[in-house]
């Protein structure tokens, strides 16, 4: 946390700066908590790292200082990626010397609907893949040495088959970072594109056509590790609040004796008491490999509710001092915005939830 404004402004300081936390966690024993021990890491379980993620979390930078980051992409490549890949890229994940991200949205395609992706990849004689196409809101594209994308290898729009994903080298000829994208003032999403990038045959991941089951699966366990994160900020937000209502001093004494502050303490500790159980719900389902469609959606509509509330509740509390530099409340409050919408608006994960439930009472 002390680094942070280090790290957001990037550049060769921030470079520097995330080696030695990450030098420093390896000494202390916190590098790769839930990555596989046979690549290097530690091997906690789901169950148990969901308990060390709210806190590692509670940083947004706090997943790459301690080397946690790509456990999603490594999962998803040790479970369904080729042989190749898995020598070419697994330990040298797990150890931080490649950073790795996935692109599955687009300008002008409406991110719910992936199923209308524009990206193309056509499989040529030789058996490798040529891939064309634009990808926006991909975080940390800049830094990224390889990028999972999500293309349409067969078919057209609006068909739910032929779409696949490929790992994409980002030194491939044709790769091409085109811009940061500004997120309410903030940066760290990026637009991409790809003019006949050549990907070799073997850096398919999956089936061919099958990409939406992977994009499922992936996406379940992204969103809910995401969750863990965002309990974690709320969790920064609701302590600086507390201790900003107890030190600030007024005509009328501390914030802390304002029935309305209170009120700000109450509803904001209820948000994080009622939320907290929705996620950890949603971990055990997925750690005991079970269908978690419901939970996770309610756990990602309440977690993102929830921080943009408690940040909320806490910059009031600080009143103008919540508005400037001096707080990471502003940065908290961007990503609760921005939860509500990225990982799937809403109104997605409401229609999706209250369809699977309806179906259930159905004649």
């Amino acid at each position: 946390m002390p680094c942070e404004s280090v790290l957001d402004a990037g550049g060769p300081s921030a470079a520097a700066t995330l080696r030695d936390l990450r030098a420093q966690a390896r000494e202390r024993g916190l590098w790769a908590m839930p990555l596989p021990v046979e690549l290097g890491g530690q091997g906690i379980p789901l169950l148990r790292y969901a308990q060390l993620a709210e806190a590692e979390g509670a940083s947004d930078h706090g997943p790459a200082a301690l080397g946690s980051a790509p456990l999603l992409d490594i999962r998803m490549l040790q479970h369904h990626g080729s042989a190749r890949t898995g020598d070419l890229y697994l330990r040298r994940l797990t150890a931080g010397e490649l950073r790795i991200c996935y692109a599955m949205t687009e300008p002008d395609v409406p991110g719910s609907e992936p199923f209308m992706t524009r990206t193309h990849a056509a499989q040529e004689a030789d058996g490798s893949w040529t891939v064309s196409g634009r990808k926006w809101f991909t975080s940390g594209a800049a830094d990224a040495d390889l990028v999972t994308v999500l293309a349409r290898t067969d078919g057209a729009a609006p068909d739910r088959d032929g779409l696949s994903m490929l790992l994409v080298p980002t030194d491939s000829p044709g790769f091409r970072v085109v811009r940061e994208l500004s997120v309410l003032g903030a940066g760290g999403q990026w637009e991409i594109e790809l003019d006949r990038v050549t990907v070799p045959g073997d850096h398919l991941l999956g089936e061919r056509g099958q990409a939406l089951a992977l994009a499922g699966e992936r996406l379940q366990l992204g969103r809910t590790l995401r969750c863990l994160r965002w309990l974690g900020q709320a969790q920064r937000a609701f302590d600086l609040m507390c201790e900003r209502a107890n030190t600030r001093t007024g005509s009328r004494g501390p914030l802390a004796g304002h029935q309305l502050v209170q009120q700000h303490v109450f509803e904001s500790l209820l948000a994080l008491r009622t939320t907290r159980p929705l996620v950890h719900e949603a971990v055990a389902l997925l750690d005991a490999g079970r269908d978690a469609h419901v939970e996770v959606g309610m756990a990602k509509v309440a977690s993102a509710r929830m921080l943009q509330q408690v940040t909320d509740a806490a910059i009031q509390v600080h009143g103008a001092a919540g508005l400037g530099p001096d707080t990471p409340l502003p940065a908290l409050f961007r990503t609760g915005r921005a939860a509500r919408i990225l990982d799937g608006p809403d109104e997605l994960h409401i229609t999706s939830v209250a369809r699977r439930v309806l179906r259930t009472y159905s004649v």
